[in-house]
C-alpha cells in the first residue's frame, strides 16, 4: 500500500479535492499542529513581556525593565542559526520527520523551564539568567521547525497546489501566536493583575507541555517525504549539508535572507512589539491591546491560504509585490491609527498585519523553488534564520528603543516600512518560480 506523502504526488487535484487536501492532510495537518505548538511557546514570552519585566528584571526603572525583556527576546533569535545548522544537518541528512520531532520536544521543554523559574525577588540575577538561557534554547529549537514544515509540505503537495497547501503551514505560526495571544487576553481580562503577578503568570508557560505532547504524537505518525527518501536510496544525501550549500546556493541564501524582511521584521512589529505598543504608548488596556493582537492574527489566518492561492494562480511575485507595496504604503497611517480609539488601533494593526499576510503566502514556496532537495532543510532554515536574527527578533527591542532615541511614537513605523522596501527590492531580484518541478532543480 502507498503511503500517503507518495500518494500526494502522484494523484491529481481533480481525483482529490480541488486542492489536493484530502491525500495530503495527513502532512498538512501534522505540520500545522507542530507549528502551531512552535510558535505558540515562542510567541507567549513575547505576549507575557510586560509581567515579565515586572517579575524577572531589576525594578525601579520601567523602560529598563522592558528593554532588558525585549533584549532577552531577541538573545533566542541569535541561536536560531546555530539550531537551524543542526536541524538542517538533521534533516538533510537523516530525514526531515525526525528534525521535526525533536524541535517540538525542546522548544516544550524549554517553554515549560519558564514556568518553573523562581523570579527575581527570590533568586535575584540568577532568575533573569535562568530565564535568558531558557529563552536561548527556545531560539535553538526555533531555528528548525519552520524551515522543516515548509519543506515537509512542498515535497508532498501537488506542483499546481504548492504555494497554497505551503501557505497552511505557515498559518501555524499564526494560529499559534493566536493562542498565546488568547490566553494572555484571558489572564488579563479574567485574573486579577495582583495574582497574575503573584503565580498565575506561570500557567501559559506550563500549557507547552500539554500541546507539546499532542503536537509529538501527531508528528510520531507522518510518513517521510518521497523526495527525502529518493535521495535516501540513491545515496544523494550530503554528509554535511551545510558546507554543500554554501558552495552550490549561497546567491540563492542572500535572496532569501533579503525577501524575508517583511514577514520577520513586519511580523514582529505588527503583532508581538505592538501589544505592548498599545498598552506603553497607545493608553490602551492590557484586554484592548490583546484582543487587537487577536483580531489581527485571525484575519491574518484567513489571509494566508487566499494569497498562497493568489500565488497559484498569478505568480509568485505578483504576490510578493502586491504585499510589500501595500506594506510602504500602509505603514505609517495605520500606525498613526494606533494612537486613537480601541477600535482605531485594531483596524491599524490589523491591517498592517494583512500585509505582511499576503507576503507570507507566496515567500516559502518561492523560497523551496529555489534550492535543491539535498539542501533544501538547510538552505531554508539558514536563509529564514538569518533574516529572523538580523530583522525579526530585534525588532520590538529596536523599536522600543527607536522611540527613547527620537521622542516620537510613530518611530517604530519607520522600522516597518523599511523591511517592506527590503522585501520590494529583493523581488526585483528573482525569477518566476510558479510551475517548477522540484526534482529538476539543481
Amino acid at each position: 500500500m502507498r503511503d500517503i506523502a507518495t500518494e500526494a504526488t502522484t494523484i491529481s487535484p481533480g481525483k482529490t479535492d480541488s486542492m489536493g487536501l484530502k491525500s495530503n492532510g495527513k502532512t498538512i495537518r501534522g505540520a500545522v499542529v507542530g507549528t502551531v505548538v512552535e510558535y505558540y511557546d515562542f510567541g507567549i514570552y513575547g505576549y507575557m513581556a510586560a509581567f515579565i519585566a515586572h517579575l524577572f528584571f531589576v525594578k525601579g526603572d520601567d523602560n529598563a525593565a522592558m528593554l532588558g525583556t525585549f533584549a532577552a527576546f531577541a538573545v533566542a533569535f541569535f541561536l536560531r542559526i546555530p539550531g537551524g545548522i543542526v536541524f538542517g544537518h538533521i534533516g538533510d541528512r537523516y530525514g526531515r520527520k525526525r528534525a521535526l520531532t525533536w524541535t517540538i520536544i525542546l522548544m516544550a521543554a524549554a517553554t515549560a523551564l519558564m514556568g518553573m523559574i523562581p523570579t527575581y525577588e527570590t533568586l535575584g540575577l540568577w532568575a533573569t539568567v535562568t530565564l535568558v538561557l531558557a529563552r536561548c534554547l527556545q531560539g535553538f529549537a526555533a531555528g528548525g521547525e519552520l524551515a522543516g514544515a515548509n519543506a515537509f509540505v512542498s515535497e508532498t503537495a501537488p506542483q499546481e497546489w504548492r504555494a497554497t497547501q505551503t501557505s497552511m503551514v505557515n498559518t501555524g505560526t499564526y494560529l499559534g501566536s493566536l493562542v498565546a495571544s488568547l490566553v494572555a487576553l484571558g489572564m488579563s481580562s479574567l485574573i486579577p493583575t495582583e495574582v497574575i503577578h503573584a503565580w498565575a503568570w506561570r500557567i501559559p508557560f506550563l500549557l507547552s507541555l500539554l500541546i507539546g505532547g499532542i503536537g509529538i504524537w501527531i508528528r510520531n505518525h507522518l510518513e517521510e517525504t518521497p523526495q527525502f527518501e529518493k535521495l535516501r536510496k540513491t545515496g544523494d544525501t550530503q554528509k554535511v549539508p551545510v558546507v554543500e550549500l554554501l558552495s552550490s546556493s549561497w546567491r540563492q541564501i542572500i535572496k532569501i535572507i533579503f525577501l524575508g524582511a517583511q514577514i520577520t521584521g513586519g511580523y514582529y512589529i505588527s503583532s508581538v512589539y505592538v501589544a505592548s505598543y498599545l498598552q506603553t504608548v497607545g493608553g490602551h488596556s492590557p484586554a484592548v491591546a490583546f484582543l487587537s493582537t487577536s483580531i489581527a492574527l485571525i484575519v491574518g489566518v484567513i489571509t494566508l491560504p487566499i494569497a498562497g492561492y493568489c500565488a497559484d494562480r498569478f505568480g509568485r511575485k505578483t504576490v510578493l509585490f502586491t504585499g510589500s507595496i501595500l506594506g510602504i504604503v500602509l505603514g505609517y497611517p495605520m500606525f498613526a491609527l494606533m494612537s486613537g480609539s480601541a477600535w482605531q488601533a485594531c483596524l491599524g494593526q490589523t491591517v498592517l498585519f494583512v500585509t505582511v499576510s499576503i507576503v507570507n503566502g507566496a515567500s516559502y514556496v518561492t523560497y523551496v523553488e529555489m534550492l535543491k532537495s539535498s539542501v533544501r532543510f538547510s538552505g531554508l532554515a539558514l536563509g529564514n534564520n538569518a533574516t529572523n536574527m538580523l530583522l525579526g527578533g530585534t525588532a520590538p527591542f529596536i523599536a522600543t528603543w527607536l522611540i527613547q532615541v527620537t521622542g516620537s511614537p510613530m518611530a517604530p513605523a519607520g522600522y516597518f516600512v523599511a523591511c517592506a522596501v527590503i522585501t520590494f527590492l529583493a523581488v526585483l531580484t528573482i525569477r518566476e518560480t510558479k510551475g517548477i518541478d522540484l526534482a529538476e532543480i539543481k
